[in-house]
This record gives structure tokens, sequence and C-alpha cells, in this order.
């Protein structure tokens, strides 16, 4: 494994009484975010940006991936909207999660509740050339052109 990198994290005033984002097992992948806004209720079908309280200095070459919460989506129908939301290095600004109630009844958001998780990657850069793309085994096929899983390698239907 690894040394973790290191992250400056700014806590803003109105998220001063407010945990810093942590690992909920030595296992997790991602850092539990938290509300610095609410209560308000997110209706069916409603958006909401969430406030965190939050800013990050990211280094050079890593981004932050905001994710959602596995138990308000199966439980609630609650998940973060442009999954996963991004975090460029050079932003400093407060980080806000889009949370949408994808669920059939009004979810309530209160200050302090674990919203979303934050993946911190590594992030490669591309330098694009121009030119004409070879072909592959796959083609341009794409969209459930690989199936599902359920046919035998010559294609039918097991």
């Amino acid at each position: 494994m690894s040394a973790p990198v290191e992250v400056t994290v700014q806590r803003l005033a109105h998220a001063r009484d407010l945990p810093l984002p942590r690992y909920a097992s030595a296992g997790s992948a991602g850092l539990d975010l938290y509300a610095a806004a609410g209560p308000f209720t997110l209706a069916p079908g409603a958006r909401a940006l969430v406030a965190t309280g939050l800013a990050l200095a990211l280094p050079e070459g890593f981004e932050g991936q905001i994710r959602p919460r596995s138990g308000l989506a199966l439980t609630h129908g609650v998940t973060v909207l442009n999954a996963p939301g991004t975090i460029d290095s050079d932003y400093r600004g407060e980080i806000g999660v889009v949370l949408v109630n994808l669920g059939e009844s009004p979810f309530v958001v209160e200050r302090g509740m674990r919203i979303a998780q934050l993946v911190i990657a590594p992030v490669g850069r591309a330098r694009l050339v121009e030119g004409t793309v070879p072909p592959s085994g796959r083609g341009g096929g794409g969209f459930g052109s690989t199936g599902t899983g359920l046919e035998s390698e010559d294609g039918a239907r097991a």
C-alpha cells in the first residue's frame, strides 16, 4: 500500500462544529462527507445542492470524486445526481453535493448527516493526437452490444 496523499482541508465558518471527513473503516475507499445545511426536505424527484462547509487543496495530479452512499440510495432512493462529481485540483471553493431524491417519499436532510463519499484518486493527463482510429475486436458496438452475460460464447442465449 502506498503512503496516503496529503490534502489540506479548510473547515468554513458554517461547519466549524462538524467532524472532518473520515473513513468509516480501515478498508473504506471513501471519506464520509457531512451536510452543513439542514434540516430541509427533498421531495420525490427534487434535487438540491447541499453545502459541506469544506474547501480542499488537492495536489496536482489528483481529483476528488463525490460518490453516493449506498445506504441512502437503497433505503431512500437518495443519490448523487452527477455521480461521480469531480473536484479538480485547482478548485478552492466550498465542496457541494448535488443530491436527488429518486425515491417515493420525501427525504429530510439533517445538518451533520453523512450524505456522500469523497474518493481521492490520481488523474492521468492525455495528449490527443488526431489520426485514424484503428479497428478492434469490439468495433463501434456500445450500449449493451457486449450482452448481458447470459449468452454463450457464440452469442446465443443460454
